[in-house]
């Protein structure tokens, strides 16, 4: 360990991990603006996005005998941050269900940038990925880990898209959710706007696209939209911008929204040299 203390919890029920208290329960609730981080990997990912001031670690509980396995972790957090442990039948029955992993903390982001803020901080050459009415954790978890492989510059969720800070959501995403700026807020139709007026060629995924995904050219500003599995994108996108499709083997309806996302972000990033 780098000497930071740790602090025992013996009960269930006491007030100081009173937020990890009934995990499944609360992730439905919600926990005012914070979030849990679990596991190994997404922990580390906290701790570098705490550094960049991105997001906040509040405090931290561990299963006692993964401590010293993550000693190298804890070492990249302040040591003001409280590090709580606990023996694995408390653990569970503060989560409400066993916790292999026995790795939580809680965290916050720090602020809330507009849509504005978020566009007006894109690099000349960006590509952006647009999700709307993504309500799958486990799509937009994926979709996040897809844009952090791709070097997508910033995820822009509509109103109506899933939290992506759900503890499922950024599990499944690595901890990329903490690596790749997001914004989710607003309509798709005014997000779309913003981006065309800063000079973005939007396209639209789709099995009913107009051109193969291979055939979308070059541009220094890319914005991919993708819409959720089953009834896709509304046609009044649809209609508006350019569509693409994913060749697929006859007889198919479409790709989850996850793997497109991951094939079209893969080809638009090999065009504009990312990859």
């Amino acid at each position: 360990m780098d000497g930071r203390e740790t602090i025992a919890i013996e009960t269930a029920d006491d007030p100081r991990i009173a937020e990890f208290r009934a995990l499944r329960d609360r992730d439905l609730t919600g926990r005012e603006g914070r979030f849990i981080a679990e596991g190994t990997v997404v922990l580390r990912m906290l701790a570098g996005a705490h550094a960049a001031g991105a997001f906040m670690a509040e405090k931290i509980l561990l299963l006692k005998n993964r401590v010293q396995g993550v000693a190298d972790i804890l070492a990249l957090f302040p040591p003001d941050i409280p590090v709580y442990v606990a023996e694995s039948d408390v653990i569970d029955r503060i989560a409400g269900f066993h916790m292999h992993r026995g790795v939580l903390a809680l965290g916050r982001p720090m602020g809330c940038e507009g849509l504005a803020d978020r566009l007006d901080a894109l690099p000349e050459t960006a590509l952006v990925l647009v999700g709307c009415g993504i309500s799958n954790h486990d799509n937009v978890g994926s979709m996040f880990r897809n844009a952090a492989a791709f070097g997508a510059d910033v995820v822009l969720l509509d109103e109506t898209c899933c939290d992506p800070l759900y503890r499922k959501a950024l599990r499944v995403s690595v901890g990329s959710v903490l690596s790749v700026p997001f914004s989710r807020q607003g309509a798709a139709s005014d997000i779309l706007a913003s981006l065309a007026d800063r000079g973005f060629a939007i396209w639209s995924l789709s099995p009913r696209g107009s051109c193969d995904i291979r055939e979308i050219p070059s541009a220094r500003r890319i914005a991919l939209v993708v819409g959720t599995e089953g009834e896709g994108l509304p046609p009044e996108i649809l209609s508006a911008f350019q569509s693409a499709r994913i060749a697929q083997v006859p007889g198919l309806d479409s790709l989850n929204v996850a793997t497109a996302t991951g094939i079209a972000l893969y080809q638009i990033a090999a065009g504009m040299g990312r990859i």
